[in-house]
């Protein structure tokens, strides 16, 4: 949770002071379109705080009325984030062929180069911390903060493209297409987004099979388990849920069988802590005689 917070404040810190800067320079070099790329960054600082909110309200501990915690609050904010780039996009092709035709001076080009480094650098290290602790939270913001470097690129090929103009005329319509394109690239991530997490809510299996076959090997350590007969680890909010039956022999008596299955916790644990929640049934082994 606190590397949650500190990555999101650091994202917050620089959506504002990008969105300031992008403003201003707008209205100085009276270019709409960086004035629209600053109430852009605007909207990734509602993402940073819905992130914020929702890691904290997912890491809530489990009470009476969830058992298993509030882990799939995670899912819920992402899914609003991706709600929110979505619109955003959809947004950015209605209003594309209603701007204005204005030749941008040369700050507002400068200004473009500076939050399209900034952003890159800051959505691939937000982006990359998600992974790297498993944290979707930060996965969609990342994704989220992203578009917006889509948007500033808009706006300066556009800012260089509207110079042309003067030589080509036809180049003057080059921002609406670009505009168009770059809305539809961020509809995309905001689907994604949304499928990726609306699929998670639903109870979406883990698929790496070498992580899977790890767990497997653990429980089929302990001598006394002689076969898996079902395996399912379930995505549960940040943690995981294991589901699982298994066999002994059925003269094992129920005092070693509940030694086992706390072993296989413990053992399970040891891997990977985030498997939150393990579910265990035990059934009689029966060795089918073929012949």
């Amino acid at each position: 949770m606190q590397i949650t917070m500190r990555v999101m404040i650091v994202s917050m810190i620089t959506n504002i002071f990008l969105a300031l800067l992008k403003i201003i320079v707008g209205f100085i070099g009276s270019s709409s379109a960086l004035i629209a790329d600053g109430f852009h960054s605007f909207s990734d600082l509602v993402t940073d705080i819905c992130a914020m909110i929702g890691s904290h309200f997912s890491n809530k501990p489990a009470d009476d009325k969830h058992p298993y915690g509030h882990g799939k609050l995670e899912y819920v904010t992402s899914i609003i984030i991706g709600i929110v780039i979505l619109l955003l996009g959809l947004t950015i092709i209605y209003n594309s062929t209603n701007k204005n035709i204005i030749i941008p001076s040369n700050i507002v080009i400068i200004v473009s180069i500076i939050t399209i480094i900034f952003k890159l650098i800051l959505s691939g290290y937000v982006i990359k911390m998600g992974k790297k602790y498993k944290n979707n939270i930060l996965i969609s913001s990342g994704y989220e903060s992203s578009s917006d470097v889509i948007s500033s690129i808009v706006v300066l090929v556009s800012a260089l493209l509207m110079k042309a103009s003067k030589i080509i005329p036809i180049l003057k319509y080059s921002n609406i297409i670009a505009t168009i394109i770059v809305g539809i690239l961020i509809v995309r991530i905001g689907y994604s987004i949304l499928k990726d997490n609306i699929s998670i809510m639903l109870g979406e299996q883990e698929t790496d099979e070498e992580y899977l076959n790890n767990l497997k090997n653990v429980i089929l350590k302990n001598k006394e388990v002689l076969a898996i007969d079902s395996f399912v680890l379930l995505k549960y909010g940040p943690y995981y849920k294991l589901i699982s039956e298994i066999s002994m022999d059925s003269d094992t008596k129920l005092k070693q069988v509940h030694d086992v299955l706390d072993l296989i916790e413990e053992q399970i644990n040891s891997i990977d802590s985030k498997i939150r929640y393990i579910t265990i049934h035990v059934n009689p082994y029966l060795n089918i005689d073929n012949n």
